[in-house]
């Protein structure tokens, strides 16, 4: 379901808005917001609600493991996209599951015209760590529609 009022919206989400997502803010278009679920270091998993503003998305990136890795992605309000390198982009709705194994490079946020939330679960691994890439392209995001 979309939602283009952020109060409707608020309503949906489940798990809360959270914060600006400072830290993270030079890798994503738009404004997003972070909710941490878990305590980091004190969890064996990482955990946390992230919300998009419409139109709001994270640049390209991969998560880097020698072994186990990744993350998993679970939609819980709005709608949103997740696209890997070279395939066409995926739209997502609460309740939309996405597994993104370790070295795949791909992106994910809100569509054009809905507030978009997921929990994003950090998987487990030896060596992780994430690269940031470059934005999405522009005009390839405005093809995408809402």
């Amino acid at each position: 379901m979309k939602f283009l009022q952020e109060r409707d919206f608020v309503q949906a989400n489940i798990f809360g808005k959270g914060q600006p997502n400072e830290a993270f803010a030079q890798y994503f278009v738009g404004e997003s917001f972070l909710h941490p679920l878990t305590a980091p270091g004190k969890s064996p998993i990482a955990l946390a609600n992230v919300t998009f503003a419409p139109g709001c998305r994270n640049n390209w990136h991969i998560h880097h493991a020698a072994k186990g890795g990744g993350q998993i992605l679970l939609c819980t309000a709005g709608e949103g996209w997740y696209q890997e390198e070279g395939k066409p982009a995926v739209g997502l709705t609460a309740g939309s599951v996405v597994v993104i194994p370790p070295e795949v490079k791909h992106w994910h946020g809100a569509k054009a015209g809905s507030w978009f939330s997921h929990i994003a679960l950090e998987v487990p691994g030896e060596g992780c760590r994430n690269e940031w890439c470059e934005p999405v392209n522009d005009a390839a995001y405005a093809a995408l529609g809402d």
